[in-house]
């Protein structure tokens, strides 16, 4: 089980993920921006920051890059239809961040959430 920071601005999205996720056993908190989201994690360690890119005001590169920042060993994984602009090396996103494409079967996330903890 993760612990998992989930960032999405579209509510029914972001409803969706956190019902696969739970229904997987892990523990999700979720936000509709990313502001909110980074305020959480100044307070709270989690395992995982899955984020979408593109939200209002703060985008998921900018709340990812300051998320590691302030914990380091914390897993990032973008959920995004732009997934060129997360792997562009002008975009500063973490190195190491999976970049999960929309759209996409909730079966998949979960998946590649439980390969991610594990590696």
């Amino acid at each position: 089980m993760a612990k998992i920071l989930l960032a999405e601005d579209d509510d029914d999205m972001r409803n969706f993920l956190v019902k696969a996720l739970e229904k997987a056993g892990h523990d999700v908190t979720s936000f509709g921006e990313g502001l909110s989201a980074f305020e959480e994690v100044k307070h709270t360690s989690f395992d995982l920051l899955l984020t979408d890119i593109v939200m209002p005001e703060m985008d998921g590169i900018e709340l990812a890059r300051r998320a590691s920042e302030l914990d380091p060993t914390m897993k990032i994984m973008f959920i995004t239809g732009f997934a060129a602009v997360a792997l562009h090396p002008d975009s500063r996103a973490p190195k190491d961040a999976k970049v999960l494409s929309k759209p996409f079967h909730l079966r998949d996330l979960v998946n590649e959430v439980e390969r991610l903890m594990a590696a």
